[in-house]
């Protein structure tokens, strides 16, 4: 669960900040809410349209133009859970950028949210070090989302259900963001959340908006049809120009996806210039 700060701390947070503070949220493709309540805290006066899109739009009169950056990620979801309490995953989200994305869970500690937001630890587990000893590793086949199994610390389907546990609860890897270097941030999805916080950063500064824009955190841009841009364009537009946000990044789709944040202060930069038409 989300912690609802003051509003003067809220409109305190720099860049670097919201960045910190969205990286540590989980938003799986298609199953966004809880990130999205987030965000109708954090951005005054926005609202949530049908597809679950956060907007908010500043000015009034032409040119009409939108500002767009997407929320989700790439995760998982439980697709059973075996009678002996363990959960199995399938994976969300049609873009996948490499064949051995799926390692990343083996072994390692996730989250499972369950109803009412709350949010379970778990672990992959892997395979026994003892019954695997001398066996060649090359003929072991790949890990994929198929061979996960996590545990909740749950011995029977019953105590996964008293967990708050479903089929189809959202799945992620823990989120820990980490800031290193020179201003330097790594996360799961952190070029995606730094390009956000620059979007609620310059929201929030309130700029002098030439015309119209519409700024739109978008649901469901990892689906083929991209549904929650679409969503937007129907609703709001027809738009004179669009802006999609996006951040360099290193180690791209991986838990250690790093971005700069002097990237995203100086893109909150050129978003207010933007804005006001400069």
């Amino acid at each position: 669960m989300l912690t609802a700060y003051p509003p003067n701390r809220l409109s305190a947070q720099t860049v670097d900040q919201l960045a910190v503070r969205l990286s540590a949220m989980t938003a799986v493709t298609g199953l966004e809410q809880a990130m999205a309540d987030s965000l109708l805290l954090l951005v005054p006066g926005s609202a949530r349209d049908r597809a679950g899109n956060v907007t908010l739009t500043l000015g009034a009169a032409g040119p009409k133009r939108l500002v767009a950056c997407p929320l989700d990620e790439v995760g998982y979801v439980v697709g059973n859970v075996t009678d002996d309490g363990y959960l199995t995953v399938r994976r969300v989200g049609v873009r996948i950028a490499y064949p051995l994305f799926d390692q990343q869970l083996e072994g390692q500690p996730v989250t499972v949210f369950g109803a009412g937001g709350a949010a379970v630890p778990g672990v992959v587990a892997v395979k026994s070090t003892h019954l695997t000893r001398g066996r060649p590793a090359a003929s072991d086949p790949v890990f994929t989302a198929d061979n996960a199994y996590v545990d909740v610390g749950a011995r029977s389907r019953d105590d996964v259900r008293a967990l708050g546990i479903a089929v189809l609860a959202p799945v992620a890897l823990t989120k820990r963001p980490h800031r290193y270097g020179d201003r330097l941030l790594a996360a799961p999805a952190a070029g995606r959340r730094a390009a956000c916080a620059a979007l609620v950063a310059a929201a929030r500064a309130k700029p002098r908006v030439k015309g119209t824009v519409v700024v739109a955190f978008t649901v469901q841009s990892l689906y083929a049809t991209n549904a929650g841009l679409s969503t937007v364009q129907a609703l709001r537009g027809p738009f004179d120009e669009t802006k999609q946000l996006t951040l360099a990044t290193r180690y791209t789709d991986t838990a250690v996806e790093t971005v700069s944040l002097k990237d995203a202060e100086e893109l909150e930069r050129e978003l207010v210039k933007w804005m006001e038409g400069r």
